[in-house]
């Protein structure tokens, strides 16, 4: 456990502000939905490539598919065609 802490550290520490921002986040819905191993790394690398385009339009694109209570395949579509409009 120590060590996996000390990757993240290191790693978190070479990252920009920005970076380290959208990490965090990612990080935080990682652990909300419980992710491990595989489906974790692929679940990181999705996350952080798209708030690296654009977090802010990622954080709204969210909300909005919160309001209306959007989830799945459907949820994913929406927020996917939402970041883009909105870059």
């Amino acid at each position: 456990m120590n060590k996996f802490i000390t990757v993240i550290a290191l790693a978190l520490a070479s990252l920009s502000s920005t970076a380290y921002a959208a990490n965090a986040a990612c990080e935080a819905k990682a652990g909300e939905k419980k992710l491990a191993g595989a489906a974790k790394n692929s679940f990181m690398k999705k996350c952080e490539r798209e708030a690296g385009g654009g977090g802010d339009a990622q954080t709204a694109c969210d909300a909005k598919a919160a309001e209306k209570k959007l989830a799945g395949a459907a949820k994913n579509s929406f927020v996917k065609k939402c970041v883009k409009d909105a870059g």
